[in-house]
């Protein structure tokens, strides 16, 4: 018995043919999006390659690859003679990281997650590393690189930098079984705050096989420099996330400023550089 089809959810989204991206990932980014927004909800229906075809102009080879990307990332499920349905749930719920709490946070994900150490070695400071944690360029650090998973599935890739003085204190089995920032305080660092950026990036070759995602793919990157109460940069890590495993959510207040109301990020430590200034609006 053929189940009924839910109508079709247009999208406004369109599709480039200049685009570098090539058009099946273009569709399947858009589909993709779709469901984590919630337009397609678990066990609906998504379009049919004939569908595709008409609603993006494009080739049948094309609408189904986009189709067949989406049941191989776990997000549908493609059944022969009766359509593409959108998976009942994603295998691996993403983790939220609140702002609130940043390093309470960053230890938490570390004793819930399994990690992979990929490198462990001593090596000359490039002139970025040298900056973050204010040393002299060439000067020896320990540099780390790990791959994060959650119930088996990847969605973190960082590369973390620390003083060699530091580094000396804790081993490779030591990171490849204990979060950085318990080893930091077992060497004596007493962690007071921390600075970070978040940002975009692409997933370049070195990345996007350990993450499990196309070459290009969009990421979450997170730049932090961790310092301890004498002021003294003790880590300094960059970090690739996969989007759809890994959030970060704050909450916001509308407080006064300058002769109007503001958004701002409530924080439980307000002396933290690693603050988020207030958003007008």
């Amino acid at each position: 018995m053929r189940l009924p089809r839910k109508p079709v959810a247009r999208s406004r989204a369109k599709v480039d043919s200049r685009h570098p991206t090539p058009l099946y990932h273009q569709i399947y980014l858009i589909l993709r999006d779709q469901i984590g927004s919630g337009n397609y909800a678990a066990d609906d229906f998504l379009p049919t390659e004939h569908e595709l075809i008409r609603q993006y102009d494009v080739s049948r080879i094309t609408a189904k690859r986009a189709l067949d990307e989406l049941a191989a990332d776990g997000f549908a499920v493609r059944m022969r003679g009766r359509g593409t349905r959108v998976q009942r749930s994603n295998p691996v719920p993403p983790v939220h990281a609140p702002i609130e709490g940043l390093l309470e946070n960053i230890l938490a994900i570390g004793l819930k997650t399994e990690v992979e150490l990929l490198e462990f070695d001593y090596l000359p400071a490039a002139p970025h590393v040298a900056a973050a944690l204010e040393c002299k360029v060439g000067e020896t650090v320990q540099r780390a690189v790990r791959l994060r998973r959650i119930k088996g599935e990847p969605f973190s890739h960082l590369v973390t930098y620390v003083p060699e003085s530091i580094g000396r204190s804790y081993s490779r089995r030591d990171l490849a079984s204990h979060p950085l920032l318990l080893l930091l305080e077992r060497a004596g660092a007493s962690i007071s705050h921390a600075e970070q950026v978040i940002g975009a990036s692409l997933a370049g070759t070195d990345v996007a096989d350990l993450l499990g995602v196309p070459i290009g793919a969009a990421l979450l990157k997170l730049s932090r420099t961790v310092y301890d109460q004498d002021g003294r940069a003790v880590e300094f890590v960059t970090g690739l996330y996969r989007p759809d495993r890994y959030q970060y959510k704050m909450t916001l207040s509308r407080v006064p400023g300058r002769g109007r109301k503001l958004w701002s990020a409530v924080h439980d430590f307000p002396e933290s550089k690693n603050s988020l200034k207030a958003l007008d609006g």
